[in-house]
């Protein structure tokens, strides 16, 4: 994953642990303050959300424990690989888009991050700029042209 995906997994830890749990635990108080916890549905709600938040933790500190961060900004080359920001031109369309191909659990198709596992991403891995992918999409099959190749 990219250095940036790896401070965004160790700010959402931080958040669950030192804000969420906090809050959590206040509102499991609160509910046991309300008498028969064996009818009270806000305490199993509170319970179940913190069962749900803890697990999310471990889920995060586990990828956190087995990344493999690379610094992007010490990559170079003229071939797409992973971190390359890619400059693209639908062929049909003539729409230009913009990708930077990053790590599973940090891909963002919104902000333009997609994940090295899309078809996109692999379609693009290994060619260069001026070069022209296929890339078989839910909508049919789409074809690009390389713009730009970047490591920023």
């Amino acid at each position: 994953m990219t250095a940036a995906g790896f401070k965004a997994l160790e700010n959402e830890v931080n958040q669950l642990k030192n804000v969420e749990r906090h809050a959590i635990i206040k509102m499991i108080s609160e509910a046991r303050a309300h008498g028969d916890l064996s009818e009270n549905a806000e305490y199993h709600a509170a319970k179940e959300r913190q069962a749900f938040m803890e697990g999310r933790i471990l889920d995060l500190e586990d990828m956190i424990g087995r990344a493999e961060v690379i610094d992007v900004s010490r990559l170079s080359g003229s071939t797409v690989k992973f971190g390359a920001t890619v400059g693209l031109i639908d062929e049909d369309t003539g729409q230009k888009r913009k990708y930077q191909i990053v790590g599973d659990h940090e891909s963002d198709a919104k902000s333009g991050k997609i994940s090295i596992s899309s078809p996109i991403a692999r379609a693009l891995i290994g060619k260069s700029k001026g070069d022209t992918v296929e890339v078989a999409a839910p909508g049919g099959a789409r074809s690009y042209e390389i713009l730009k190749v970047e490591f920023v």
